[in-house]
């Protein structure tokens, strides 16, 4: 995560950090600054504090599931401009689910490996 992730301030629950994500083929990287929240024991919240749309909120919460934990993911990215606020964020939003899942798919594949179930 470090080529990915450079955190700027920590506190006892929230980081701010800077994320770095390859655009353009990977010729270009695109750097976003969010705040990380950690409510215990159940939830990461995600807030953009500067990027390539005027806010997006994410959060990441655990509960129980059988002999398991379910995660579940919840994003809202904003535009503002109208129409070409609008044409925008229809560019960025579609690189922006690609970042969660692949964010995902490694969580789980993690998750997976340490369980054993791999």
């Amino acid at each position: 995560m470090r080529e990915k992730v450079t955190v700027l301030e920590q506190g006892s629950d929230m980081v701010l950090a800077a994320h770095r994500t390859p655009v353009a083929g990977g010729r270009l990287t695109a750097t976003t600054v969010e705040t990380v929240r950690f409510t215990r024991p159940d939830n990461v919240g995600f807030r953009l504090v500067r990027g390539p749309v005027p806010a997006v909120t994410e959060s990441f919460t655990l509960t129980e599931h059988g002999s398991g934990t379910r995660l579940a993911y919840e994003g809202e990215l904003a535009t503002d401009l109208w129409q070409a606020g609008q044409w925008w964020g229809s560019m960025v939003a579609p690189r922006w689910e690609a970042t969660v899942a692949a964010s995902l798919a490694a969580v789980r594949q993690e998750a997976e490996r340490r369980s054993g179930l791999r």
